[in-house]
């Protein structure tokens, strides 16, 4: 007995120095996880930003007008939004780590094939393709993110997820426009950032193939029990296991779709979608203006900075307010977010001076606009998703949100073009390469405004029947869940 008593006094200390070094390596494994996804949302926005970034340049070089730049962006953003599906059919079969090396290696691969081409047609395919590989990353970052929190903190991880996303996006744009007014070893700026950001996308998808972990392999964590089992029930079906993978995609597709918060939430992101897209063509009208190419970059910045930081700060204050108002604080802070719009579209886009003696003031607009219209996915969208449906069923959910908004506000873009040229007079024939055409500035500024504030006040207005649908979806899901958790 005495020597079985020392034995157990001497292994206490050892075994609790065992269990502190377990958590600690499982704390920097998800510190490290987190910080290699962040670089990958990082990267995600920046490619997104590359091309409109750009557009001036890609333009002279391919002689397209507004409603051809806009048919890019068209192109990717549609084929972005039907393959999203995607995203939720691979997540059933392989972890996510490997579901997002996969999508941003099909990324980079395009970005550079961009860099590289030499007619129209050849750079809207490897758009297409640029679509299907941020379809591939983009849900499955943000059911990463919804695992990775819980309920009450989720609207600040996905604000800090968009805070470093936006971050990388003000770096591409800011260095794609920089470098576009260049030639670097004879070949125009433009293409080589093309190339530079593949690159950058390549080596970031190796490091999270490589080191990142799946949340839903961490031990103990009771919200991902559920996938982990169907997974396992998958995988022993040995030959069956195609056949299966697509039965539970499927279960998981309608068990998504029918979801009246998923819904309405999908109704108003297809419209408040629209506004976003149409932004894309920022940079070309700050050049039209005659802002040059570092001023064009600065304005853009602010502007970005604004919405990286309105991201966050809305997703903090949500978290705070459904605290307060369980069933309708998020809801109330993106309809805030939303109405805001109105007016600053109004004023940036009509009532400020169109002339490059305007900066100060359309710096000061653009910054307060970024912090107060970029509420609404990380203060509301995002968080709800992940209350309304099982946490397998996250991805999926990612998914077919992104596959509904993207296909319709894929339109924004070309509209906006088609309004400017056939409405407004926009005439790319008459555009001064070096010092911009005012004329044309004025009416690519209305076709904007067209495609800005009726879809902010839409946006605003739809999400009205959350108020009675969010609280029935998530106490069914809770229910569910304990269910669940009593049967196991």
């Amino acid at each position: 007995m005495g020597l079985r008593s020392s034995v157990s006094v001497r292994s206490k200390p050892l075994f609790r120095r065992h269990l502190q070094a377990m958590k600690a390596r499982k704390v920097f494994g998800v510190s490290l996880s987190l910080l290699l996804i962040n670089l990958a949302a990082i990267m995600e926005r920046a490619d997104e930003n590359l091309l409109p970034s750009v557009y001036k340049e890609v333009s002279e070089a391919f002689n397209a007008g507004p409603s051809d730049l806009g048919y890019l962006t068209f192109i990717r953003n549609f084929v972005q939004g039907l393959a999203s599906p995607l995203a939720g059919v691979l997540v059933v079969n392989y972890d996510r780590p490997k579901v997002l090396a996969i999508g941003t290696f099909c990324w980079a691969l395009s970005t550079a094939a961009v860099g590289g081409s030499q007619q129209f047609p050849q750079v809207a395919l490897w758009r297409a393709v640029n679509g299907v590989g941020l379809a591939i990353v983009i849900p499955a970052l943000q059911s990463f993110i919804a695992d990775s929190y819980m309920d009450g903190v989720r609207g600040a991880g996905f604000g800090l997820l968009s805070l470093v996303g936006t971050l990388g996006g003000i770096g591409g744009g800011v260095v794609a426009t920089i470098m576009a007014g260049q030639e670097f070893w004879g070949m125009p700026g433009w293409r080589c950032a093309f190339i530079m950001m593949a690159t950058l996308s390549s080596l970031i998808g190796l490091l999270v193939f490589l080191f990142v972990v799946d949340p839903r392999k961490a031990v103990g964590v009771n919200h991902a029990a559920g996938y982990n089992l169907d997974r396992d029930e998958l995988i022993e079906k040995g030959n069956a296991r195609v056949s299966s993978v697509w039965f539970e995609s499927w279960m998981a597709t309608k068990a998504v779709i029918k979801v009246p918060t998923f819904q309405i939430i999908v109704l108003q992101g297809i419209v408040g979608s629209l506004p976003w897209t149409a932004m894309v063509f920022f940079t070309m009208w700050f050049e039209l203006i005659g802002f040059d190419h570092n001023s064009t970059a600065a304005l853009l910045s602010l502007f970005a900075t604004g919405c990286a930081m309105g991201s966050f700060v809305g997703g903090l204050i949500a978290d705070r307010m459904s605290q307060i108002y369980p069933p309708s604080g998020r809801i109330m802070c993106a309809q805030f977010s939303a109405f805001m719009g109105i007016p600053f579209s109004w004023f940036l886009l009509k009532v400020i001076p169109q002339s490059v003696s305007s900066y100060f003031t359309f710096a000061v607009t653009l910054l307060l606009m970024g912090l107060t219209i970029s509420w609404n996915a990380t203060a509301a969208n995002g968080p709800m998703f992940a209350e309304v449906v099982p946490a397998k069923h996250r991805t999926m959910i990612y998914a077919f949100d992104r596959a509904f908004e993207g296909s319709f506000s894929s339109f924004a873009a070309p509209l906006v073009g088609i309004l400017s040229e056939k409405m407004f007079g926009y005439d790319s024939r008459s555009i001064d390469p070096i010092n911009g055409s005012p004329r044309e500035a004025f009416a690519l500024s209305r076709g904007l405004l067209s495609m800005m504030a009726i879809p902010f006040g839409l946006c605003c207005l739809f999400y009205t029947p959350l108020y009675k649908t969010f609280r029935r979806d998530r106490d069914n899901v809770r229910l569910g869940t304990l269910k669940e958790e009593e049967m196991i």
